[in-house]
């Protein structure tokens, strides 16, 4: 089992990725690991992500308190947030969250990223949707968050940046990396004329060999709430607005031909060549 000293240097080598990556700017971001049920490690509030050392690191309770703090560093004020991810999904060991700059724009532009552009994407990430406003440092933010936590890996906050989360903290950044990378090649594919979606049998595909190899997480998301039980994936983000998910649970697959967005045709050899590779990169 790695020493709490061990995860606090990773706490602080992810925090230099995200900001070489410009992912924050200053002091933005922050960082926490779960050690126990009741006890996490984060990172300070007021310093910058890009220059921190392990002393810098606070260790909280579950209810966000300080347990340990070294002298003028106390825990991010956005540590609520994390908190309420840790509550409401115990299969959660980390959470990360920055403001890369695709991602954000897109937060900022209310367009959740749910559209099945790559097979990575589709299978590793699922659909980002976009927890509405709250102001930092409230409770606004983890109320906002909450519905979508039990059905999502990770989110959009609007007007404000991204949260991802996973087992470990590796793969919790990895996932910001991927919900950025996701963001920039939308972007840059609507600049072009727009991106060619996979259509929704080669996305039931794909979520098949997610299924096959047992990825951790709540993805794949098998609803929008908005079209009455089609997945996010089938969609394309065109059923619009934020989802009103008081009856999620009792939804179920839902691959029909209700969803009003235009896929276009994909090459399935392509589709399957691709996925070759994906499937070599989990072994």
């Amino acid at each position: 089992m790695i020493n709490e000293m061990e995860i606090k240097k990773q706490i602080c080598e992810v925090g230099k990725r995200i900001y070489n990556r410009n992912m924050v700017a200053a002091n933005d971001g922050n960082i926490s690991v779960k050690l126990n049920d009741n006890e996490f490690l984060c990172t300070p509030t007021g310093v910058s992500k890009g220059f921190m050392t392990p002393e810098y690191i606070c260790k909280v309770d579950a209810k966000g308190n300080v347990i340990q703090a070294n002298k003028g560093f106390k825990p991010s004020s956005e540590i609520k947030m994390h908190m309420r991810v840790y509550e409401k999904r115990p299969d959660v060991g980390a959470v990360v969250h920055a403001h890369p700059t695709f991602a954000t724009s897109f937060a900022i532009a209310g367009i959740p990223l749910t559209q099945p552009i790559m097979p990575e994407a589709v299978i590793s990430l699922g659909c980002v949707p976009i927890a509405e406003y709250g102001t930092p440092s409230t409770m606004e933010i983890p109320d906002n968050l909450e519905k979508y936590l039990p059905y999502f890996d990770a989110v959009l906050l609007e007007n404000h940046g991204a949260l991802t989360w996973s087992t470990d903290l590796l793969a919790a950044y990895h996932k910001m990396e991927s919900v950025e990378f996701y963001a920039e090649l939308l972007y840059k594919s609507k600049m072009l004329g727009g991106p060619k979606e996979f259509d929704k049998e080669n996305i039931k595909k794909l979520y098949q060999i997610r299924q096959k190899f047992g990825m951790p997480g709540k993805h794949p998301a098998n609803i929008c709430l908005n079209k009455g039980g089609e997945n996010c994936h089938n969609c394309g983000g065109n059923c619009g607005g934020h989802a009103d998910y008081s009856n999620m649970p009792g939804y179920e697959y839902n691959f029909g031909d209700s969803c009003s967005c235009g896929s276009s045709n994909v090459d399935e050899a392509m589709i399957a060549e691709i996925v070759k590779k994906v499937i070599a990169g989990m072994k």
